[in-house]
């Protein structure tokens, strides 16, 4: 089966261990990121969605002018723009970028973040809302003919749109979340189901807990996991640049432009909220360094508040790693690097070709993938 990879295009340049400079947008930046992710090879590009950042689809569609093949995965919360009106816009821009869009959607673990943008409904209220989002969505890029819902959340009359998605396999929905509720979403409207990396033992089982949701609904799904890998020309040499990046991470905390890579929550005594964090940092509690290569030392400094473990070593030992992950049943893979430029181009030139023709020669030699 083919496998997937996708980059990450951020707003500026900055992460966990570069601290911002400069714009907001910097339109440096978001073109030589656009340029390198492109050239090196990946697949799509994720913009991601924060109550204070940017708007995601607008940057997306910066990036799509600004590019030929690469293509798009807009990070999108429900609840903040009617769904007709989302399922029109995403539709719209599939059409003029010849159908590269796919949407990412993230419902939201953090009630401080989604008060910032007038949301206080709980957990089970947001995605419930959400899958009534994706059901009017699904509607509108679908129907041929004027539809009515009615819901809790959502009301149309003879909700109706022009404009359907350009691509073949039209907008591909993927969906984060790893609590009960979000999982039960997923398995009804998800076309890929995205959790975080976590050790291999616990990516089966989420993997298992997902497929039986969506076979509820007579459906299967494809999976993705994000990892932070960290490469260098010999294992020892990886471990130290693992060590070094740490360490910057540490004196950057509390640094302007930084506030939203630390979940303070998580070393509060009450732990984060979202149940992927606390999936990290469960994972982080055993151990520095767990199954073959995966750390977890700077998702336990920042309170997993996002995509934070590693696969650490030389580029063979880092695909021999992915295609673990793989043969799990995961086919897409989105990495990103503490340096957002130089690791993409890294990733382009050492690690994607190689995992690419490793899963080829298993493809050929008849190896097959768990399965579903």
């Amino acid at each position: 089966m083919p496998v997937e990879f996708i980059g990450y295009i951020g707003n500026h340049n900055a992460s966990e261990t570069i601290a911002r400079k400069g714009p907001v947008i910097d339109l440096d930046h978001i073109a030589a990121a656009a340029s390198i992710h492109e050239s090196a090879g990946f697949d799509r590009v994720l913009f991601a969605f924060h109550s204070t950042s940017p708007e995601s689809i607008l940057i997306a569609q910066h990036v799509a002018n600004n590019t030929r093949k690469l293509k798009l995965m807009i990070a999108h919360r429900p609840g903040f723009t009617a769904p007709t009106l989302a399922a029109r816009q995403l539709a719209t821009l599939d059409n003029l970028t010849g159908g590269r869009v796919a949407v990412h959607i993230i419902t939201g673990g953090n009630d401080k973040e989604l008060a910032q943008d007038g949301d206080h409904l709980s957990k089970d209220e947001r995605y419930a809302r959400t899958s009534e989002y994706l059901d009017i969505v699904r509607k509108e890029w679908t129907s041929e003919t004027p539809f009515d819902y009615a819901g809790k959340h959502y009301k149309v009359k003879q909700a109706f749109a022009a404009v359907k998605p350009q691509g073949l396999e039209g907008i591909p929905i993927y969906f984060g979340g790893s609590s009960d509720p979000a999982i039960a979403v997923a398995g009804k409207h998800a076309d890929v189901y995205a959790l975080w990396g976590e050790t291999l033992e616990q990516v089966a089982e989420t993997l298992r807990n997902v497929r039986a949701a969506a076979a509820v609904h007579g459906r299967k799904l494809r999976f993705s996991l994000s990892l932070r890998p960290i490469l260098a020309e010999t294992e020892d040499a990886a471990w130290e640049k693992a060590a070094s990046l740490l360490s910057r991470a540490k004196a950057l905390r509390g640094a302007p432009g930084t506030e939203r890579l630390i979940d303070t929550n998580a070393h509060s005594g009450n732990g984060p909220q979202n149940e992927g964090s606390r999936r990290l940092l469960a994972a982080a509690s055993r151990g520095a360094r767990l199954d073959k290569r995966l750390w977890t030392e700077m998702a336990a400094l920042t309170g997993a508040s996002g995509n934070s473990t590693s696969l650490v070593g030389t580029p063979e030992q880092v695909a021999e790693a992915l295609i673990d992950y793989y043969d799990l049943g995961i086919t897409t893979f989105l990495i990103r690097g503490f340096d957002p430029i130089e690791d993409a181009f890294h990733y382009g030139r050492d690690l994607i070709p190689l995992v690419r023709e490793l899963i080829a020669e298993r493809d050929r030699s008849g190896h097959a993938q768990a399965a579903e």
